[in-house]
């Protein structure tokens, strides 16, 4: 039986490719690819010969199938997206869902991502992320999964084509004009861009054409702050906290104890605060 690798290919700049994707690539008998014109230039590049065959969105239907026989037959698979890393936002999914239940061996080999490297150079929070990849085109749709996202405590990574990457900045920008956002374009490239702003000063930025609409694009949305817990006693100074448990039968003493760890006290501290002793 073969094994399916899956591997991470350049998002831009052709040294990112590691020696083990080249070695992997270089050592399988096929490599399943989105678009074989650009696979071909990173083949051509390392000096690849494996033989190419197409796998992308429109076509995984018919092409998932013959693939797992291949694997089932012995002959071992790498399958690359155009650009970063395979199922990332990208083809794939069906394929490795089905050598997985084929008992097939799948193999990820890493590589580039474009939403870690903009999140890496954008100076938003990166202890929390939530990754969305492509928003839904309809504006309805699109406006809901924003509203949804932008109000967790988590930075938001979105991909976002040239062509709509004004509207969808648009779009966050009705929902909180103050939000702190991050725009890459062109990592990796000569022309690599990372502007980090208040998201209406970005919408302003597309629009006049300081910032090119060319490439695509990753949008960072900052997470929402937090909300601040409060206590349920916040209101209550300490007598009326004892007295509280007092009128649910607790008997004082257990009262002043449940109310020192309530807050965090010393017993002893709301002993004397309760009955007045200086």
């Amino acid at each position: 039986m073969g094994t399916l690798y899956l591997v991470g290919t350049p998002i831009g700049n052709l040294a990112d490719i590691t020696f083990r994707a080249v070695d992997t690539l270089k050592s399988v008998d096929m490599i399943a690819c989105e678009d074989t014109r650009v696979t071909k230039k990173l083949c051509h590049h390392y000096e690849i010969e494996t033989p190419l065959k197409s796998y992308h969105e429109h076509n995984k239907e018919t092409q998932t199938e013959p693939l797992i026989e291949l694997l089932l037959e012995g002959k071992s698979i790498a399958l690359v997206s155009d650009a970063g890393l395979p199922l990332i936002s990208d083809p794939g999914y069906e394929l490795v869902v089905r050598a997985r239940e084929a008992g097939i061996d799948v193999v990820p080999i890493p590589g580039p991502n474009a939403g870690l490297t903009a999140l890496m150079g954008s100076g938003l929070p990166s202890f929390v992320y939530t990754f969305v990849g492509f928003l839904p085109r309809k504006a309805k749709d699109k406006k809901a999964v924003l509203e949804q996202r932008m109000f967790e405590d988590s930075t938001v990574i979105i991909y976002e084509s040239p062509f709509r990457v004004a509207d969808t900045l648009k779009a966050i920008a009705e929902i909180d004009e103050t939000r702190p956002v991050a725009l890459g374009r062109e990592l990796t490239k000569k022309f690599e861009e990372i502007q980090t702003a208040p998201v209406q000063t970005l919408v302003e930025a597309v629009t006049n054409g300081d910032i090119p609409t060319k490439g695509e694009f990753v949008i960072l949305i900052e997470g929402a702050a937090p909300k601040e817990e409060t206590e349920w006693f916040s209101e209550l100074d300490i007598h009326e906290h004892v007295e509280h448990y007092i009128r649910q039968n607790m008997k004082p003493k257990k009262a002043i104890k449940q109310v020192a760890e309530d807050r965090q006290m010393k017993t002893g501290e709301v002993y004397d605060i309760y009955h007045q002793i200086k």
